[in-house]
């Protein structure tokens, strides 16, 4: 009878000690419950501003963020038969707004979240000069100048900038021979980078992407030259009531992500 007694002693207070380290312990290692992944569909121009955005929204929320990249129009049609994304991060405002009308995002939430500057690139230095003469006046064969890239203005609004500034320039009909296409503006990079094209069409987020010894040469294309390049975020419908969704769009208008965009390349005007 009294070994019986101690028995359930012992047992009962091994539990309570066992209940006890589980309850202080288990919060530690228990994922959030509030803890929601979203998906953005993110113009390609911006990738480098959303690696620096990443880590701090997620830290600031406990959210986690999933990017796919691609030009514009290709997520709006990936968005339009019904790719799983919660946000659009567009290059344009004509997309979003597109996506609006025909009930696939939620009217009101949308917001320009950063102003395009177009540049002309090499990574040869002596290229480009600082008005960039070399688009008018400059003997491109004696230069060894053979392709020029643009993003498919068809799909990248970044392209439709380019090619407004050599139709401004009055040489789009003579240039027209040298252009290579990218898909998009990160394969646009590539085919400079590579020196597949001696100059390139690029946003400027993406020169100054990368560490100074490599940025080469590059011109900052008046403004005057092509209509605004105003990158529209929007919220899709697919997830309206996504409260994760709601607050990376929330993120991206405060002066911490503001300040981030603004120092990769974005103006303000």
């Amino acid at each position: 009878m009294i070994l019986n007694i101690y028995d359930n002693v012992s047992k009962n207070l091994i539990l309570m000690v066992f209940i006890l380290v589980f309850s202080v312990f288990l919060p530690n290692f228990a994922p959030s419950a509030h803890a929601v992944e979203v998906k953005a569909a993110v113009a390609s121009n911006f990738t480098s501003v959303i690696k620096q955005l990443k880590p701090l929204f997620e830290k600031k929320t406990g959210h986690n963020l999933v990017s796919s990249f691609a030009s514009s129009g290709t997520l709006f049609a990936q968005i339009y038969n019904g790719a799983p994304f919660d946000i659009f991060l567009s290059a344009d405002r004509q997309r979003p707004e597109k996506l609006i009308s025909e009930g696939l995002a939620v009217d009101g939430s949308q917001f320009v979240y950063a102003h395009g500057q177009l540049c002309l690139w090499s990574s040869h230095a002596e290229l480009i000069d600082s008005d960039g003469k070399i688009l008018t006046e400059a003997k491109w064969s004696n230069l060894g100048i053979r392709h020029i890239a643009i993003a498919n203005p068809k799909t990248a609004p970044y392209g439709i900038a380019a090619m407004e500034t050599l139709k401004a320039l009055g040489i789009n009909k003579s240039i027209n021979s040298r252009l290579v296409i990218g898909q998009n503006t990160a394969q646009t990079f590539q085919f400079v980078v590579s020196d597949n094209a001696q100059l390139g069409f690029l946003a400027l987020a993406q020169i100054i992407s990368l560490p100074k010894p490599k940025r080469g040469a590059y011109w900052i294309i008046p403004d005057l030259l092509y209509s605004p390049i105003q990158q529209t975020a929007v919220l899709l419908n697919k997830d309206e009531k996504n409260a994760a969704a709601k607050a990376f769009l929330e993120f991206l208008q405060t002066p911490e992500a503001i300040r981030i965009i603004k120092s990769s390349g974005y103006s303000d005007y």
